[in-house]
């Protein structure tokens, strides 16, 4: 993370001190930096540089609409999957033909709204969808330009609840009846066939998952090609994943010289749905100790931000570094707080602790049996990578005020969403 480094012991994003934004704002609160955002789409898109493509940003991963906004006027087009980021897209001014409708249980109100807005793709799960779809167009006396999105059964080694390409999964047209899917566009009239789309999973840390992938989709081209249906595009979703602790993902400009001599056997364009690829690494949570326990010969670190402000640990057991926000003396220098083995002559007061919130399940906790060095009450930790499916899948959970977002931009930082207050919580009461 480039752009969140020490400065004498302290935390800075960019310019600006973690701990005076927190002193400012309160905790907790999600912090973006502006620098590593468009760093992130810059590198993945020049990565892509030697074929016709568009990048669109995946708005599940973080909706927040300034940053947003950040990545379309970059360049970005959108990938959404629910009529609220449809709209969301179009209001941040995103032109129609870079916007792209996912999702395997589109609504009628969603397609509407998607064949109006004259969208560049909508990718069609299943073949009840294509009739409706194809229903929808003929009543709105429009085409609807459509890609079939293709499960290849391909395993992609990720965590089982985002994997989304595989026999077992909800998504897609099952390899051997994506010809007759196609078939069937072709025959119901108000639907333009433009591509092929597939979205193996998130978080994957190899290429070859997504080779495996693309070589079943060239066979599917083949055979289209062979009774007289020439694919536009060739969409292969997103799920390239990022460093959480020792992964080694392959860098865009890697992923793209092994994908784009497979996408070349299909079309001349390539659309690609990133987002934790861009986002991810953008951001950190900022909460406060409230208490340190020990119980059983058991430490505890107990903060003011919970499972319903950033649910991942406890959904995917995922792992985040987790740092102090301000480091003690004996642990300032150059160190990799989670391996004590490199940490600087000096640095002893450590410990073993579970880090929890305050909710009521046992299941609230970002990181188990972590080694940290000494933390105090009062102190402030910072949750790393941060900054995919955190806000975005927040709740109320406990009828809990979800936390403030803040963006850096040099040495600014601005408000992008206020912190809930209770009467967010009690409104049409």
């Amino acid at each position: 993370m480039r752009h969140f480094s020490y400065r004498n012991g302290h935390l800075f994003c960019e310019g600006v001190s973690v701990e005076k934004v927190a002193g400012e704002v309160g905790t907790p609160f999600y912090l973006y930096s502006h620098r590593t955002l468009l760093e992130n789409y810059r590198s993945f898109h020049s990565g892509l540089g030697k074929i016709r493509h568009l990048v669109c940003y995946a708005f599940k991963a973080n909706s927040n609409s300034t940053l947003c906004k950040i990545l379309a006027d970059a360049g970005n087009g959108a990938d959404v999957a629910s009529l609220g980021e449809l709209k969301q897209a179009l209001e941040l001014g995103i032109p129609g033909r870079k916007i792209i409708l996912n999702g395997n249980g589109k609504t009628i109100e969603e397609m509407e709204l998607a064949i109006r807005s004259d969208i560049l793709m909508i990718n069609v799960d299943s073949f009840e969808e294509l009739a409706l779809l194809n229903r929808v167009a003929v009543r709105l006396g429009r085409k609807a330009r459509i890609a079939l999105r293709i499960n290849p059964d391909i395993e992609p080694h990720t965590h089982p609840y985002i994997v989304t390409g595989v026999k077992k999964g909800k998504f897609g047209f099952e390899l051997a009846r994506a010809v007759e899917g196609y078939k069937l566009a072709k025959r119901l009239g108000s639907l333009e066939i433009c591509g092929i789309h597939m979205h193996i999973g998130s978080q994957i840390t190899t290429i070859e998952p997504f080779i495996r992938g693309l070589k079943k989709l060239i066979t599917v081209s083949d055979k289209l090609k062979k009774i007289g249906i020439n694919l536009d595009y060739v969409n292969v979703g997103g799920g390239l994943g990022i460093t959480y602790w020792n992964e080694r993902p392959p860098t865009p400009a890697i992923y793209a010289r092994a994908l784009i001599p497979l996408i070349k056997k299909i079309s001349s364009r390539g659309i690609f749905e990133p987002g934790r690829a861009i986002v991810g690494n953008a951001g950190i949570l900022v909460t406060k100790i409230l208490y340190m326990k020990e119980m059983f010969s058991k430490k505890f670190v107990v903060v003011d931000a919970g499972m319903s402000d950033f649910i991942r640990p406890t959904l995917y057991n995922a792992y985040h570094e987790i740092k102090p926000v301000k480091l003690e003396e004996v642990a300032k220098g150059r160190w990799q707080l989670e391996r004590p083995s490199l940490w600087p002559p000096g640095t002893r007061k450590i410990m073993v602790a579970d880090i929890v919130g305050p909710i009521c399940e046992s299941g609230d906790f970002f990181a188990k049996d972590r080694t940290l060095p000494k933390v105090f009450a009062g102190g402030l930790l910072a949750v790393f990578c941060a900054g995919a499916y955190g806000f975005t899948m927040s709740s109320n959970y406990n009828s809990r005020c979800r936390p403030a977002e803040i963006l850096v931009r040099k040495e600014r930082y601005n408000i992008i969403r206020k912190r809930e207050t209770y009467k967010d919580l009690i409104k049409g009461m």
